[in-house]
């Protein structure tokens, strides 16, 4: 099962502000200035007090203020309640409802960590929003074509005969950071990449292993390569980013993600050419028999081997 919360997407509320709609609103930010770097995931506009029980969180909440209420109370519970539905910034509108905001709502958003906004100027709220909703689509957009650039590369590889090492090698090339290949046990198949300074992506794999007791460290991808069989829930293995130089980004994990779905077809294969295989060697013993001869066992396969100058390791098992 993959790990880790869904990619986000957005803008953040910094960018938000530079936008030619909320800029000409004069905007002063009264509280939480250290986190304007917070995504946007969508802009929402509204003056009932319960508001916050509309949303969702990582919104960027555009108003006059009517739902703050008169009183120091609601307006500490309403700017309050907001910051613990996980909003990205609150931005409040002067002229219909206060000509500045109230102590208790700049109090109570500093408290809280909340980016708190005030706009000097009338603004469209629908300017605004469509402006900042095209930014987000476009970015989304700019994401799904770099995954996009790089299944391509993966598809490629495979199809110029590098199989799953060199699928794995444009995933630590995209990523910056050794990716590796591990069965459903957590037994390791292929590593490619290279560690800090160039070490080897096989030091770096047992290293973060021995000190994490077999769990990847806080900040790696796990994607599920799917297997379709039986045992651990059709998992035939699983791509593991470590965060060895950086962490794994959103769009580090959507290309995981999309590779993974080549390298299933990449391990079923191989699974049924050994299968058939053994069924052939079966049927060659049956049909021609040795009188005294010592039964054929298959040679076992080399355990780890090199390539590419250490930057590819594959181990089969």
């Amino acid at each position: 099962m993959n790990t880790g919360a869904p990619p986000p997407t957005g803008i953040t509320v910094q960018r938000a502000l530079e936008l030619p709609g909320l800029r000409s609103g004069l905007p002063e930010v009264l509280a939480g200035a250290d986190r304007l770097d917070r995504p946007v995931r969508w802009v929402h506009a509204g003056e009932v007090p319960n508001i916050a029980s509309l949303l969702k969180g990582g919104e960027l909440l555009l108003t006059t203020g009517y739902g703050l209420g008169t009183r120091p109370a609601d307006q500490r519970a309403f700017v309050r309640t907001l910051a613990e539905r996980g909003i990205a910034a609150l931005v409040v509108e002067l002229g219909a409802r206060f000509t500045r905001l109230p102590a208790a709502v700049a109090d109570t958003a500093r408290t809280a960590g909340l980016p708190l906004v005030q706009l000097h100027r009338e603004v469209p709220f629908v300017t605004v929003t469509e402006e900042i909703h095209t930014e987000i689509v476009n970015g989304h957009y700019a994401l799904l074509q770099r995954v996009e650039e790089v299944h391509r590369r993966c598809t490629e590889a495979l199809l110029g005969g590098g199989g799953i090492p060199r699928v794995l090698e444009v995933l630590a090339g995209f990523t910056g950071n050794p990716v590796f290949l591990e069965t459903a046990d957590g037994r390791l198949l292929y590593a490619a990449g290279e560690g800090p300074e160039g070490a080897d992506p096989l030091q770096v794999w047992e290293g973060l292993r021995d000190r994490h007791q077999g769990d990847p460290p806080a900040g790696s991808a796990l994607v599920d390569v799917p297997g379709g069989g039986p045992g651990s829930g059709g998992v035939r293995a699983r791509l593991v980013l470590l965060p060895v130089r950086n962490p794994p980004e959103p769009v580090h994990r959507m290309a995981a993600e999309r590779a993974a779905g080549l390298l299933a077809v990449v391990l079923m294969q191989a699974r049924q050419e050994e299968e058939l295989a053994a069924r052939g060697a079966v049927t060659s013993s049956r049909t021609s028999p040795r009188a005294g001869s010592a039964p054929r066992t298959r040679p076992r396969r080399r355990v780890c081997w090199a390539s590419g100058r250490g930057r590819v390791r594959c181990c089969r098992w």
